[in-house]
Parts: structure tokens; C-alpha cells; sequence
């Protein structure tokens, strides 16, 4: 019998290669979203366009048992989103309404498999004050102290899935995604993150001349392909007996200084970096990666590197098409 598989988000950058993956794996899927997917075609059988902080709406596409239910859909975006505080009402607002209608609907609904993709923003920004020794092991969430109301949010959000285990003996598995990247994805509008952004603006740049990072480019992240983070995320649905939270993200940390001469030795071109004054969140955020091995006996082992030439490409790719077209 084949089995369904529901992804709330997959109009998004994730959730759109979690349909494909799910769909290699013999699935049918059913993606919904407020949008289609503006970077690619949707691999879904069945895709439905609506607003999940309907619920009504939500009741209406979780109208079955599905076998497993991804819970990705949130009001997001990178830096410049989520750090100048003009949209904390709205991510707050938006995502907790999500959560809350989904997460419902499918306790009514007898789901017992529902994965939630939590956030390191909501790990405490003092323990992310220095860029080269950043503390985001899972035990250090508490006492809590995200540094975004985005991060707040999730931290709800994972004691309210947490909570319905439980109380209704539902399974559901949370992870704490670590700034996911690949092709496909959001590169231009002000909801990008750092990879996206750089190589947008790398490749944009006329040879010899120069790109803006934000900050003084000291800060510190790491980087997870997409590939690596659907293959953490389905080990952690399908597990037996560990729910989370659990960091799914990369430990090859780097500064974003030296991304963007990453993306920069990628493109072969000559450039210059100007730092300026922008958002740029905590001073460093690294995955620590005990836990998952521990508990899944598996981690993300793929070089920053590899995956960000194949997202230079793409970006590159984009770029020369929107010029030829203007």
C-alpha cells in the first residue's frame, strides 16, 4: 500500500526538495502553501493553495491519516527579515497560528507522526557572544534567551508539539535546522540568508569591483546543504524512540567574511569586500553535533564548499537570465 506523506510549506525552499525526496521513495504527497513554488515545478500529486492560519482550511487539507505530516510553513527570512524588528508581530502571530491549527488538526485526525522544523535562533544569545567558541549544544536552550522574536516563537512551538506527546500519545519529532542552504531557494526580496545573498551579489558584480557584507564580517555560522538536512530530517521522523530537539545543521564553522571570499574564489572573478553597517543577529552560531550522532548514529559530513558551488551556479544561472531578459 503506498504510503501519504503531508508537507505544510512545500511551496519553500525545504519543503520543496522534501516533496521530491518523498516522492523518490515511492510517496504520494500533498503540498500545500500559500504559494506554489517560485523556483521550481512542484513534485506533489496533490497541491493546495491556502492559509494555514485558516483553520478551517487546515482542517479541510488534513482530511485523512497520513503517514507522516512535515510542519515546515512559518513567517521567516534571513537577517534582514527577522533581526530589524519591523515584522516581530507578524512572525510571532503568523507562525504560532500555523503550529497551533496543524498540530490540532492532526490529534483530531489520529496522526501520530508529525515532524517540526524548530530553529538555532532560539538558542540564548549569550551563550553566541563570541564568534570562535558559540555554545549550541540542545541542553543549553534553557535558561531561555533567544534574540529574535523569531526565536521565541519557536522555542514555543517546540514545547507545544512536545506537550501533545505527552498528552495524547502522539510522536511527534522536532530538530533545530542550522541555516540551510542549496539551489532553488529564495536569492533576492530581503528574505534570503548569507549564502543566497553573497553569491546574488558575487555574481552580479562586475570583475574588479567590489560587494557589501553586513556587520564587520567577523560574525560566525555554519552552513548545511539541503540534501544533508532531508536526509537528518527523515532519520529523525522515522525514529523509534527519540524525539528531539536535535540540531540538524552543519559543525564546519566560518565567518562571513570568509564565505563571501569563498563564493568569490567559486566565481573567479577579482573582487573587494566592504563591510557596512546592517542586521546581523549573534556573533557566532555553530551545530554541535553530539546528540544526533548519539541518537541516529549519523551526521552531516559534506565540505561547506561543494555545496556552495553548486548554489553559485544556480544563483549565477538566475542572474544572467534576469540581465538577458531586461
Amino acid at each position: 500500500m503506498t504510503k501519504t506523506a503531508l508537507v505544510c510549506g512545500a511551496g519553500g525552499f525545504i519543503g520543496g526538495h522534501l516533496v521530491k525526496r518523498l516522492k523518490s521513495e515511492g510517496f504520494w504527497v500533498r503540498g500545500v502553501d500559500l504559494k506554489f513554488h517560485e523556483h521550481a515545478e512542484t513534485a506533489a500529486d496533490d497541491f493546495v493553495i491556502g492559509d494555514l492560519r485558516d483553520q478551517n482550511f487546515v482542517r479541510s487539507i488534513i482530511d485523512r491519516r497520513f503517514d507522516e505530516v512535515y510542519q515546515l510553513a512559518a513567517d521567516m527570512g534571513g537577517a534582514g527579515y527577522v533581526f530589524t524588528g519591523d515584522h516581530d508581530a507578524d512572525i510571532m502571530h503568523n507562525s504560532a497560528m500555523i503550529n497551533l491549527n496543524v498540530l490540532d488538526a492532526c490529534h483530531k485526525r489520529n496522526i501520530k507522526r508529525v515532524f517540526y522544523s524548530s530553529s538555532a535562533c532560539m538558542y540564548p544569545e549569550h551563550n553566541q557572544l563570541d564568534p570562535d567558541n558559540p555554545n549550541c549544544s540542545e541542553e543549553s536552550a534553557y535558561p531561555a534567551n533567544p534574540d529574535s522574536e523569531y526565536g521565541w516563537e519557536k522555542l514555543f512551538s517546540e514545547r507545544l508539539y512536545l506537550a501533545y506527546n505527552r498528552n495524547y500519545g502522539m510522536e511527534c519529532r522536532v530538530a533545530r535546522f542550522h541555516n540551510i542552504f542549496g539551489p532553488e531557494g529564495t536569492w533576492e526580496g530581503g528574505k534570503e540568508k548569507a549564502p543566497a545573498a553573497l553569491c546574488r551579489k558575487v555574481a552580479a558584480a562586475d570583475d574588479g569591483g567590489e560587494i557589501e557584507v553586513w556587520g564587520d564580517g567577523l560574525q560566525t555560522r555554519s552552513f548545511l546543504y539541503i540534501d544533508e538536512c532531508l536526509e537528518g530530517v527523515l532519520r529523525l521522523t522515522r525514529s523509534d524512540d527519540f524525539e528531539g530537539p536535535v540540531n540538524i545543521g552543519s559543525e564546519e564553522m566560518i565567518s562571513i567574511n570568509n564565505l563571501a571570499r569563498m563564493v568569490i574564489g567559486i566565481s573567479g572573478k577579482d573582487l573587494k569586500i566592504r563591510n557596512i553597517p546592517g542586521p546581523e543577529g549573534v556573533r557566532g552560531r555553530n551545530s554541535d553535533n553530539r546528540l544526533i550522532r548519539e541518537k541516529l548514529g549519523w551526521a552531516p559530513n559534506e565540505p561547506l564548499k561543494a555545496g556552495i558551488e553548486r548554489v553559485y551556479a544556480w544563483i549565477s544561472g538566475e542572474v544572467a537570465r534576469r540581465h538577458n531578459r531586461q
